[in-house]
């Protein structure tokens, strides 16, 4: 999916291209990511393409390239602890209330954008998102894979047993 960010304040417009199952950037499956000498075949990650060079990173890597042009460079001290893995930081969030690495104010919106991608794929065209009413602005036929319609008659099984507050 490819998306586009229109300016926002002092941020310049940005295009972003999410890969997903066995599809990769060009990039990697030329075999044009160099990294200590060698390309890279890459799985789950992150490549950010600017106009000065990239970064490859995922959880635990990152690099910046071409790696001759960044020798000299040095990244700034972490500021972010360690995760402790999606799932135990979770689990530790339900029992004390801490917050998590990625959190819903993150990962929803990142979501709400990658599934926008598929919206767009099913309707066969651009849309053009107004995130504050949830609307394709461009496209009303999106509306059916945005927001399902529920039945008024609908109740939930063994209801009537439960403490619903």
């Amino acid at each position: 999916s490819e998306l586009e960010f229109p300016a926002r304040g002092k941020m310049p417009a940005a295009k972003f291209t999410w890969y997903d199952g066995d599809q990769r950037p060009a990039l990697l499956k030329q075999g044009k990511l160099i990294v200590n000498g060698k390309a890279q075949t890459w799985g789950s990650g992150v490549l950010f393409v600017g106009d000065k060079g990239m970064l490859l990173c995922d959880y635990g890597r990152r690099y910046l390239l071409p790696e001759n042009e960044f020798k000299d460079y040095e990244p700034p001290k972490p500021t972010i602890p360690k995760s402790i893995g999606h799932h135990n930081e979770w689990i530790k969030a339900c029992k004390d209330g801490s917050p998590t690495t990625c959190n819903f104010g993150y990962s929803g919106p990142l979501s709400e954008t990658i599934l926008l991608g598929n919206v767009a794929y099913r309707v066969g065209k651009k849309i053009e998102w107004d995130a504050k009413n949830l609307k394709a602005t461009n496209s009303p036929e999106a509306t059916q894979y945005i927001q399902e319609a529920y039945e008024d008659t609908y109740t939930l099984p063994g209801a009537d047993v439960l403490n619903i507050a």
